[in-house]
């Protein structure tokens, strides 16, 4: 799904866009009594395409992350006066 998911369904949609006004301007001159009709395979196409095309997007949407900030991380050992160390690790994400 994704980004591939929504060229696909604008493909069908337009595929289905040009079928239904192709068909509807063919079958205004002659008349279909039997078989399928085009005009309503079209009108499929553009309602499948249309569907196809928001929940690829919401697919989309929700799959990009954001970029995380690297994590750092510090290391810091001090010697006191009298000898003593003191060790310090301190991550940050």
């Amino acid at each position: 799904m994704g980004l591939p998911g929504m060229v696909f369904s604008a493909i069908a949609g337009v595929a289905g866009a040009i079928l239904y006004w192709a068909m509807t301007a063919q079958s205004s001159s002659t008349i279909q009594s039997h078989g399928f009709r085009g005009s309503t395979v079209g009108v499929i196409l553009m309602i499948a395409g249309g569907v196809g095309f928001v929940v690829s997007f919401i697919i989309f949407a929700i799959s990009k992350k954001t970029p995380s900030t690297p994590s750092h991380s510090i290391d810091r050992t001090t010697e006191d006066e009298g000898g003593h160390t003191t060790e310090l690790h301190e991550q940050r994400s």
